[in-house]
């Protein structure tokens, strides 16, 4: 086989370059959200979320919501982004609560009555004809407990406990150094009035050496 020219090889990968480009254009992308976990109250009803995006837009879109992968519990068909999904099969306790018209291409469904049969994984599968084809899905697992279970909020409350302990010793330092203080100046005003007092107390009435009275002349005889 004879070798390709350059110019040839140039044409090859720009063709290769022009259709990594379309497929990246044509990106269909399904998403459940920002966490693919949910857990349910028994017997109450629950929200599985569901979006898509594409850029091309869509037409003859079908979607198809499925429970561990194999039972389908709810199949839809959009036909463009001016219409509403239109029901193809559906499990009976499920609703569709989603709108494709609007800015979200939202295809959520709800889960009434749950109980703990009911956990397990549920995919969302999207197929859009309009991008040759081209299929996406993502998986939500849901948990379905006797009761919601309370957040545990140990550490934020051991955090406020600390801060709370660190600002309360040091109300109480600033207290005790103010008082400290102000025995300090207490006994310094006291010490004061003690040195004043004795320096104006007149030695000469108790006789001492030195004195005034020692130094008046002898009484004549």
């Amino acid at each position: 086989m004879a070798p390709r020219s350059p110019a040839a090889r140039r044409r090859a990968a720009l063709a290769a370059l022009l259709g990594l480009h379309i497929s990246i254009a044509f990106a269909l992308e399904v998403s459940v959200g920002k966490t693919n976990t949910v857990m349910a109250l028994n017997g109450s009803n629950v929200l599985l979320p569901c979006i898509f995006t594409t850029c091309i837009g869509f037409q003859d879109l079908v979607f198809t919501w499925y429970f561990n992968s194999t039972e389908m519990i709810y199949h839809g068909k959009i036909k463009s982004k001016a219409s509403e999904p239109s029901l193809v099969g559906r499990n009976p306790r499920v609703e569709f609560v989603g709108s494709t018209t609007g800015k979200d291409n939202n295809i959520s469904i709800v889960l009434s009555e749950v109980d703990f049969s009911d956990a397990g994984k549920y995919t969302c599968h999207v197929k859009n004809p309009k991008e040759k084809n081209a299929q996406h899905s993502a998986s939500i697992f849901l948990t379905v407990v006797h009761k919601m279970v309370e957040t545990d909020n140990t550490l934020t409350l051991i955090i406020v406990s600390v801060v709370g302990g660190v600002i309360g010793f040091l109300v109480f330092f600033m207290l005790v150094k103010k008082v400290i203080l102000f025995i300090i100046k207490k006994m310094q005003d006291r010490k004061k009035e003690c040195l004043v007092s004795s320096s104006g107390n007149d030695n000469t009435e108790n006789g001492l050496a030195g004195s005034k009275a020692d130094q008046k002349a002898a009484p004549k005889a």
